[in-house]
C-alpha cells in the first residue's frame, strides 16, 4: 500500500521538479548560485544585509540575485526530496519482495542510481558554468527520472501486467508491431527532447522569429559542426569563464540548433499523430488503449500550439514553462499507451 502511495507522490514530486528545472534554467537562473549544494555558502538564500555582504564579496563576480537564488535552491530542495523519496521507495519494494515475488526490485534501483547521477549532474551544472553538454544531460536526467517512475507506478498498480512477463504470451505480446510503433514513438519524442534541452543550454531558443523553420535565408546560416559540438569549447579564446548565454556561440551556430529543433518538431508530430490516430482507428486495439491514444493525441495539439506560442509572442515565461511540462505529460501519455498494449496484447495485422 505504501508503495503504491509514494510512487503516486514521486510521480508527482518529478512533475514538479521538470517544471521547477525548466522555470529556472529560462530565468537565467542556472547560476542564481555560484555554489553547491547551498548558496553562497548557505542552505538558504542569504537575507540579512550582512549575510548579503558576505556573499557578494565571496563572489564579486556573480552579485546576489535574491529572485535567480531563490529559483535555483527551491529545484534543489524539491530535487533532493524526490531523491529521498526514490531512495525510501527502493528500500520498501526491496522488503515487500520477500513476501511477493511480483513486486519490481531492478527498476526502484536503477532509479536510485539515475537520481544519485542527476544529483552529480546539478553539481556540474554549477561547478562547470553551465557546459551546455551537462546541462543538456541533466535536464535528459529529468525526464528519464519520471518516465521510469511513472512506469513503475504503472507496475505496482497494475501488478497483473508486471506478472504475465512471465507468462508463455509475453514474447507474443512484446513483439507485437503495435508495440514496435509505439516504442519508436517513444525515442522519437525523446530525441526531440533532447534536442529542445540542446536549444535551451545554448541559449537558442530565440534565434528563430518566424514559422514554420526560421526567418528567410536560415539555410545559409547551417553550422552543424558549431552548432552540435558536445565538447571542445575554448571559453579562453572569446574571454569568457563560463557557459552562461552561450557567448561562445555564433549566430549561425545558434541558427542551426533551433532549427534543427524545429525540423525535429514537425517530424515528431507527423509520426505521432499518425500513430495516435492509427491505433484510434484500429478493430485489434482494445478500448482503454483507444482512449489512450485519443487522449494523446489532443495532448499533442496542445504541445504543438505551444510551440507556436512561443514564437508567435517571443517566448512568454509561462507559455515556455508549459511547454517542458506538456513534452513530459506527452512522454508519459506514450509510456502509458505502450504499457497498455503491452498489458491487453493484440492481434497481429
Amino acid at each position: 500500500m505504501w508503495i503504491r502511495r509514494l510512487t503516486l507522490f514521486a510521480v508527482l514530486l518529478a512533475c514538479g521538479v521538470v517544471a521547477l528545472g525548466a522555470y529556472t534554467r529560462l530565468q537565467d537562473a542556472g547560476l542564481g548560485c555560484p555554489d553547491w549544494p547551498g548558496c553562497y555558502g548557505h542552505l538558504v538564500v542569504p537575507e540579512s544585509h550582512d549575510a548579503v555582504h558576505r556573499a557578494n564579496s565571496a563572489y564579486p563576480e556573480r552579485p546576489l540575485e535574491p529572485e535567480k537564488a531563490w529559483a535555483e535552491m527551491v529545484h534543489r530542495y524539491f530535487a533532493s526530496t524526490l531523491g529521498l523519496v526514490i531512495v525510501v521507495i527502493s528500500v520498501l519494494c526491496l522488503r515487500a519482495r520477500k513476501t511477493d515475488p511480483q513486486t519490481p526490485v531492478k527498476l526502484p534501483l536503477a532509479l536510485t542510481a539515475l537520481v544519485i547521477f542527476q544529483g552529480l549532474l546539478g553539481m556540474w551544472t554549477v561547478t562547470l558554468g553551465l557546459f551546455p553538454t551537462v546541462v543538456m544531460a541533466h535536464l535528459l536526467g529529468g525526464f528519464t527520472t519520471l518516465s521510469l517512475l511513472f512506469l513503475l507506478a504503472l507496475r505496482v498498480h497494475f501488478p497483473a501486467s508486471a506478472s504475465a512477463q512471465g507468462t508463455t504470451t509475453s514474447p507474443r505480446i512484446a513483439t507485437s508491431p503495435l508495440m514496435k510503433w509505439a516504442l519508436g514513438g517513444i525515442l522519437i519524442l525523446a530525441l526531440q527532447i533532447a534536442l529542445g534541452g540542446w536549444t535551451a543550454a545554448n541559449y537558442a531558443a530565440r534565434v528563430c522569429s518566424e514559422l514554420p523553420i526560421c526567418q528567410a535565408g536560415w539555410s545559409q546560416h547551417v553550422n552543424i559542426q558549431d552548432a552540435f559540438r558536445l565538447w571542445g569549447h575554448d571559453l579562453d579564446e572569446h574571454g569568457l569563464d563560463d557557459y552562461e548565454f552561450a557567448s561562445h556561440l555564433g549566430a549561425d551556430a545558434k541558427i542551426t540548433i533551433h532549427a534543427a529543433h524545429r525540423i525535429g518538431a514537425i517530424v515528431t508530430t507527423l509520426y505521432l499523430a499518425g500513430l495516435f490516430v492509427w491505433l484510434w482507428l484500429r478493430r485489434d486495439v482494445s478500448g482503454a488503449s483507444k482512449r489512450i491514444a485519443a487522449g494523446a493525441l489532443l495532448v499533442l495539439l496542445g504541445q504543438v500550439s505551444l510551440g507556436v506560442s512561443n514564437v508567435v509572442f517571443d517566448l512568454p515565461l509561462a507559455v515556455a514553462v508549459a511547454h517542458n511540462g506538456v513534452a513530459a505529460l506527452l512522454m508519459m501519455f506514450l509510456i502509458m499507451l505502450t504499457f497498455s498494449l503491452y498489458h491487453a496484447g493484440s492481434r497481429r495485422p
